[in-house]
């Protein structure tokens, strides 16, 4: 059983250094390929290429100058990179060090010398005792530059691709925390009146409980859903009218114009409701009298929601938490699409929203 473990342990590191491997070798080609990169790579290349044409009789000496060339691009800074990843250990750099300056070598004396000779070619410019020193210092400095450039480009990019998901992750925190805003004042006030009513109207103690059982059970599978319907959304704000107007039959007038073809486009759970508890707090429980509209409309690739509430505006209240979390989720969920528009209506506010069909953007969750 010892043995099988270790034996499953070993095809797991075998199978982890294979993946390794093969990333670092794409990841390399293709910042190799970047122009930053290739470009000098191609100054330094094309001299080279050019002087041992020049320099040299052999009909073969251009085609070994270019495979020199491509064996350093391609070597040199992968096997730097391989050698020597982020988290390897100082005590084996040195160890490393060696190994790095004899496969650079090796590579040098192969096409350097061990090729010609299987072709019986002559010396070539690149062949000569100096060149080939000055080759293996190309091979060693270059790779060595190469390889370290490219290893901190990934880093500072993994880096920064970290540093993103932490924020959003934050930033995903604290809109589920705004995401739960519900009026606790509402709440306590239901509360209050569902007690006093338990004592004279138990028939309407007993449908405001079911009424806010209902509502509270759909609050909690919106915090926890991305998105939901804006048909729920709707009926979510319904039941918050319903349970004030159990409260106070004769509080408002409740108006409602939806589009059923526009109940199917995904929003934030509980985008919109923050402005229907403005709406009752501004409106009638400010002691203004009149309806309170709800008006929904398809136009092509958006819906337009509109709500009217008796009471004039008068701009934005100090302390004003509801707006501010409305306009803060649709900045996340839809960027610069969606834009909340909150003005004066004579004697009455009117909020708009002109909401995109699609849906918020893919992977924000608000």
């Amino acid at each position: 059983m010892r043995w099988s473990h270790g034996s499953r342990s070993a095809k797991r590191q075998g199978k982890l250094g294979e993946m390794f491997a093969w990333s670092t070798i794409k990841e390399t080609t293709l910042a190799l390929l970047s122009p930053r990169r290739l470009v000098p790579v191609l100054l330094v290349s094309i001299p080279l290429i050019v002087a041992q044409g020049r320099f040299s009789s052999e009909p073969l000496a251009v085609a070994i100058a270019v495979v020199d060339c491509l064996a350093f691009v391609l070597i040199a800074p992968l096997s730097w990179r391989v050698l020597f990843p982020e988290d390897v250990e100082v005590p084996y750099r040195i160890a490393r060090m060696f190994a790095y300056a004899l496969l650079g070598t090796s590579v040098v004396t192969i096409l350097g010398v061990l090729v010609p000779a299987l072709f019986s070619m002559r010396q070539t410019f690149l062949t000569t005792a100096p060149s080939l020193m000055v080759s293996v210092a190309l091979f060693l400095v270059g790779g060595w530059g190469l390889g370290r450039d490219i290893g901190f480009e990934a880093s500072l990019s993994r880096e920064r691709a970290r540093v993103a998901s932490l924020a959003r992750e934050a930033e995903m925190a604290q809109l589920l925390a705004l995401r739960a805003h519900f009026d606790p004042h509402f709440l306590f006030n239901t509360l209050n009146a569902i007690a006093e009513w338990c004592r004279d109207d138990g028939e309407t103690a007993e449908r405001a409980i079911l009424q806010l059982s209902s509502m509270l059970r759909t609050i909690l599978q919106g915090v926890r859903s991305p998105t939901w319907p804006l048909a729920k959304e709707l009926d979510l704000m319904k039941a918050l009218f319903s349970l004030h107007l159990i409260r106070d039959p004769a509080a408002f007038a409740l108006e409602w114009n939806v589009d059923p073809t526009a109940g199917d486009i995904n929003v934030p759970p509980m985008v919109l409701l923050p402005l229907a508890e403005n709406a009752v707090k501004h409106g009638p429980a400010a002691g203004h009298r009149g309806a309170i509209a709800v008006h929904v409309r398809r136009m092509g690739d958006s819906v337009l929601f509109s709500l009217e509430n008796p009471g004039p505006y008068r701009g934005a209240r100090p302390g004003s938490e509801g707006l501010p979390v409305v306009e803060r989720r649709l900045a996340v969920a839809y960027g610069d699409a969606v834009k909340l528009d909150l003005v004066a209506a004579g004697a009455r506010t009117r909020a708009e929203i002109k909401l995109p069909a699609q849906g918020p953007r893919p992977g924000v969750m608000v």
